[in-house]
């Protein structure tokens, strides 16, 4: 398996839109972060129910749009160009390779995830100045964590639909307009919450803060922290599965 994993990261890392996609989550992330922070700073008396928190995690909900992207391109990448056929050669056992893909994919989102999200709170609380809050204040190491699952099994998620349509405009045509949609506050419209808090980028808002206060019946959600990010993860592995199916399945 380490050396599906190897072959897949060659691949990653070979393909020049990668490195691309990938640094744009991070410049993404940390440039919204200081400019919510500095926002918020000078309207600091005009905010209801503040909590630097939300600046420090909120540009990502933007900013994982392009580790969804890196997450589809791993996959459809290899369809549009015709090397899938060549990869399944090479690896006649199905359930490896994709194994190797999905391990490969969700490695590098991590890494990305471990450095975007601190770096982003920080420079997030920078930005606030005065009214921010510091790595070690109650309840931001949890946060810090949630985040970075959140990100990371996002990316898992997309890989898996990715490999169950195997159409890169299709896929993000999809994914990109639901998860646009949803960073705007969807999961709070209280005629829809009901329905769409259960969405898979939802799940991780509470974790991070961003659904509200939950002592507030306006914003509570029918469910914790870390049980959002297992429903999360829920999303995910459904996804993954349904990409093998497809893959088992269907010729390249």
């Amino acid at each position: 398996m380490g050396a599906f994993v190897r072959a897949e990261l060659t691949k990653i890392r070979t393909v020049r839109s990668t490195v691309w996609t990938l640094l744009l989550a991070v410049a993404l992330s940390v440039g919204l972060a200081y400019l919510l922070g500095l926002s918020w700073r000078n309207a600091y008396d005009r905010l209801e129910n503040f909590d630097p928190l939300v600046a420090g995690f909120m540009p990502l909900t933007l900013g994982q749009l392009p580790l969804v992207v890196f997450g589809a391109l791993t996959v459809t990448s290899e369809y549009s160009t015709g090397t899938i056929r060549a990869s399944l050669a090479a690896v006649p056992d199905r359930a490896r390779f994709y194994a190797g893909k999905v391990l490969a994919g969700t490695l590098v989102a991590a890494v990305v995830a471990v450095v975007t999200v601190p770096v982003t709170f920080v420079v997030a609380q920078a930005g606030l100045g005065p009214y921010g809050t510091s790595l070690g204040a109650d309840g931001v190491v949890p946060a810090l964590v949630g985040a970075c699952l959140y990100l990371t099994l996002m990316c898992a998620f997309a890989i898996g639909v990715a490999a169950a349509l195997r159409h890169t405009a299709l896929v993000l045509g999809i994914l990109l307009p639901v998860l646009f949609l949803g960073s705007q506050g969807l999961g709070n419209i209280p005629a829809i919450k009901a329905v769409t808090q259960y969405l898979p980028d939802q799940t991780g808002w509470v974790v991070m803060h961003l659904a509200g206060p939950q002592d507030d019946p306006r914003w509570a959600r029918d469910y914790g922290a870390w049980t959002g990010l297992a429903l999360l993860a829920l999303w995910a592995a459904a996804a993954l599965a349904a990409g093998y199916l497809s893959l088992r399945r269907r010729d390249a």
